[in-house]
């Protein structure tokens, strides 16, 4: 099996070289820039299975890096964990909202640190023992191949995130049943929200886009959340 490939984005030097320590140590292949622009440009000639994103950093600030990885469709896919020391509730839901997978706020545990990109991983590789037992799922033109973490409509691959992917299959899987806002940050983010966010519904604007007229099964239940509408329908 190939070694992953972690890309650690950090201005500061003693915390980008204990980063790097720890997950090295723990088997990863790791490199290190100072600045969003330096990540764009290793990012165009050597890809990342993760991107461990810091959000203070020179010129290019961490949101705004984050947003240019997610408008990059070769890019778009790479799951990222913030790495910060704001941890304020407005800037972890701005994050999430961006596509960040994960928000770590320092100072932080190595260990921690460690297992959460351990966790990213595993969930984008979509090789977990229960999403293997799982069968494939699909409704009209649209098809998700869980084993292989592939999305298709039509016979044409559609790229997502891994958060993308999670959200979609659980609205699938649960397929004419209302889920709420809060439910679904709970199932797809691992996060209890006890403010007003609207993580899901950028994430479910995003999946609308991406899959053309078969995301019109996204139906929003106002006041509510959303549903994906059964075949009948």
């Amino acid at each position: 099996m190939a070694q992953e490939t972690i890309l650690v984005v950090e201005d500061d030097q003693n915390i980008a070289k204990l980063v790097r320590y720890n997950l090295e140590k723990a088997g990863y292949r790791v490199f290190v820039t100072i600045t969003g622009e330096d990540a764009l440009e290793h990012l165009s000639k050597q890809m990342a299975d993760l991107i461990i994103l810091d959000l203070m950093l020179p010129k290019m600030d961490g949101l705004e890096t984050c947003r240019r990885l997610k408008d990059d469709s070769r890019l778009s896919s790479i799951p990222i964990m913030i790495l910060t020391a704001r941890g304020e509730e407005v800037d972890r839901v701005v994050g999430f909202e961006l596509g960040a997978d994960d928000y770590v706020v320092k100072p932080f545990s190595p260990r921690e640190l460690v297992l959460r990109a351990k966790t990213i991983l595993r969930r984008g590789q979509g090789k977990s023992k229960q999403v293997q037992l799982k069968e494939n799922l699909r409704s009209g033109d649209l098809e998700i191949d869980i084993p292989r973490h592939r999305v298709s409509v039509k016979g044409k691959e559609i790229v997502l995130t891994p958060m993308e992917f999670k959200l979609l299959t659980i609205l699938l899987e649960r397929r004419g049943r209302v889920q709420s806002r809060e439910q679904l940050l709970s199932d797809v983010w691992n996060i209890e929200a006890d403010v007003t966010t609207r993580t899901v519904d950028t994430h479910v604007k995003r999946l609308r886009q991406k899959l053309g007229r078969a995301g019109d099964v996204l139906e929003t239940i106002r006041g509510l959340g959303y549903r994906f509408m059964d075949d009948e329908e």
